[in-house]
């Protein structure tokens, strides 16, 4: 049968991944594994003919195992690439690619800051209140990787900017971090929603210019923030945390 270009999972054995169903296959004679990380040659070794793309699911995320093919074409393809990148042409192609997505990515920083503030809309009394929220929420939430709500697609950049401010003032205005929510399906979206709530009536204090006693709650968790440590344990990682934000608002 002649080889297919198909999208399988991996099993223990990497010469025998597994097809939707769970059909196990077993790799064609003189093909070979091409491990991930080059996404150029991938492409190249996908587009050269059939070859099997190969997934492993970790939680809600999925990721390639790399990519199997014709070793000869896999092995000619490799040769092409490391030609290409002898060339002082690729360097400099690679520079201006790293300074494209630069200032691309410094215009989405702004553009973002702005969509939290302007979803913000505090009082004037809270005017620079509101923009320290602001950029501490853009400067956790856009890196490029970081895999929050703000660097979807799936929603517009204001429905981005809600999201990330009510999963910011989630974690840093409540106790959820610290909740032992039960196992129930369901129970910690139900959670989310109340402390979203709870959220929502606090921001109205703030545009409506409401005097605060005692403490201010946002300027108190802007400085627990900037000093807490950027590697503290989620109860989710932020991917799956940002794939929920999303199926709750869409």
């Amino acid at each position: 049968m002649k080889p297919e270009t198909l999208k399988l999972w991996a099993t223990k054995d990497p010469s025998r991944p597994r097809t939707e169903d769970g059909r196990v296959l077993e790799v064609p004679a003189g093909w070979a594994l091409l491990p991930p990380g080059d996404a150029a040659l991938t492409r190249r070794v996908k587009a050269a003919g059939p070859s099997w793309v190969i997934q492993a699911k970790k939680g809600r995320r999925t990721f390639s195992q790399g990519i199997w093919a014709p070793a000869d074409t896999i092995a000619r393809l490799q040769a092409e690439r490391a030609g290409e990148k002898e060339d002082p042409k690729y360097t400099q192609r690679l520079e201006a690619g790293r300074a494209r997505r630069a200032k691309e990515q410094e215009a989405y920083v702004l553009e973002f800051t702005a969509a939290v503030a302007v979803f913000l809309a505090f009082d004037a009394r809270y005017r620079e209140l509101q923009e320290r929220m602001a950029r501490a929420i853009a400067e956790h939430a856009t890196p490029v990787g970081s895999g929050t709500v703000a660097r979807t697609k799936r929603i517009d950049v204001d429905r981005r900017a809600e999201a990330a401010t009510i999963a910011w003032m989630r974690h840093q205005t409540t106790a959820y971090d610290d909740m032992k929510i039960p196992r129930v399906k369901g129970m910690r979206r139900e959670v989310r929603r109340m402390l979203a709530d709870r959220s929502r009536k606090l921001l109205g204090c703030y545009r409506r210019g409401d005097s605060m006693d005692g403490r201010c709650p946002l300027s108190h968790a802007l400085e627990s923030a900037a000093v807490a440590t950027e590697d503290a344990q989620a109860p989710k990682s932020e991917h799956q945390e940002a794939a929920e934000i999303i199926e709750i608002m869409i």
